[in-house]
């Protein structure tokens, strides 16, 4: 599978698709080809409803240890500021890398995520810049 393939659900939303190009780039090596060469890893964005709620489709899980792994992005990530999408993409990633669980000491799996996209060099923006400034 190629980063193409595997974004391609995000190509109705050039800044997200962009941006999350532009993560995929920058996390290791290992990383990324954990991605690329896992058959039941996909990125896709969440098609949420009011009052209909989502549908998400994805491979069932293989042998035990093999389970579905799926990331699934807010359209919204489209129109915030750029240093929030890519916080928030890369968190999203160290989770799938993780497979939600912890990280070294830190059995936090939230915190295990930040802490994996830290190193990465994608740091939770001072909370000031955390809002989603929508443009136009």
């Amino acid at each position: 599978m190629s980063i193409a393939d595997l974004i391609k659900d995000l190509e109705p939303y050039p800044a997200l698709h962009a941006r999350t190009i532009q993560v995929l780039n920058l996390i290791p090596g290992e990383v990324l080809q954990d991605f690329l060469g896992d058959p039941r890893f996909q990125v896709t964005i969440d098609n949420y409803q009011p009052g209909q709620g989502w549908t998400l489709w994805m491979p069932t899980p293989g042998p035990p240890g093999q389970g579905s792994r799926c990331v699934v992005l807010r359209p919204k990530l489209n129109l915030c500021s750029e240093a929030f999408a890519f916080y928030v993409i890369a968190h999203e990633f160290a989770h799938a890398f993780l497979r939600n669980g912890p990280w070294g000491e830190i059995l936090d799996v939230e915190e295990a995520a930040d802490a994996l996209a830290a190193t990465w060099g994608f740091m939770r923006p001072p909370e000031n810049q955390v809002n989603l400034q929508f443009g136009p």
